[in-house]
């Protein structure tokens, strides 16, 4: 079975990213797939906060090109932040004075200007073609720990349909209503988590769940008690249903991580920028 890894949210931290794929052994020095055919899983939320959202895009652009030539695989779904992203984008024209809030809601949560001037149209594109789930090697791969991909559709492949008809027809009240769905998160926490995580999976498939969107030092803290200094690791929790795979990378100057999953589990994982640490 090809290795699968996954990152989550990297909001736009390039030089973190480049760092870390190429601890992991998944790039060389110039960027380019070291992988073979291996399946790499970018959980969303490729810009904001950071100062290189656009390069960090391309970069991933680029990988998914490359993997498919030597029979490798990248898979970059849909964050909550490319939708801020696009929807300030999107409808800059038709709502020149903002009436929607669409471009303030972008700046308020970490948008970046450098980005929106950079981006290309192939690049805009790209971000409206994402998937919103994906399965691989009995993961379900998301990027929000919420239960709204449910109210999306019944199987993967309705959910990825009906998101993108949503990100190809931009209505302004459909974007809205999508946008304040996606900040859910904690859904696997709260009151019968683990239940909410099976209802999940028996509708999506998979076994376990791997998401981002809530980094892994805010889940210790507010909900599983343990220490929030150094968290720089995967978090399984829900009875080891779900993996929170969101390291902060963009919020603390030592965080940053990638992992190798099986079907067991977490097979291992490469830190920035400690290297390498095995489960």
């Amino acid at each position: 079975m090809r290795p699968l890894w996954v990152i989550g949210d990297i909001h736009g931290a390039y030089d973190k990213l480049r760092a870390i794929l190429l601890r992991a052994g998944l790039i060389d020095f110039d960027g380019s797939w070291t992988a073979g055919d291996a399946h790499v899983v970018f959980l969303g939320d490729y810009v904001d906060r950071g100062p290189n959202g656009v390069g960090v895009i391309r970069l991933i652009r680029s990988l998914e090109v490359q993997a498919q030539e030597v029979g490798g695989q990248v898979t970059a779904l849909l964050g909550n932040h490319e939708v801020m992203f696009l929807a300030a984008l999107v409808f800059r024209h038709s709502d020149p004075q903002d009436r929607y809030g669409y471009r303030e809601y972008w700046l308020e949560n970490g948008g970046q200007v450098r980005d929106a001037d950079l981006l290309e149209p192939s690049d805009l594109a790209w971000l409206c073609g994402r998937p919103a789930m994906a399965t691989s090697h009995d993961w379900l791969l998301v990027h929000a720990d919420s239960l709204m991909y449910l109210k999306l559709g019944s199987s993967v492949e309705g959910v990825n349909a009906a998101v993108l008809d949503l990100m190809t027809n931009p209505d302004p009240d459909d974007w809205g209503a999508f946008l304040n769905a996606f900040t859910d998160r904690f859904a696997f926490v709260l009151g019968a988590g683990d239940e909410k995580a099976r209802q999940m999976l028996s509708t999506f498939g998979g076994q376990r769940i791997a998401h981002g969107h809530t980094p892994v030092y805010v889940l210790l803290d507010e909900h599983l008690h343990g220490p929030t200094v150094g968290a720089g690791a995967p978090i399984p929790y829900a009875g080891r249903l779900c993996v929170a795979m969101d390291s902060g990378m963009a919020y603390r100057e030592d965080a940053g991580f990638i992992a190798r999953l099986n079907r067991h589990g977490i097979a291992e994982v490469v830190t920035f920028p400690s290297g390498g640490d095995f489960y």
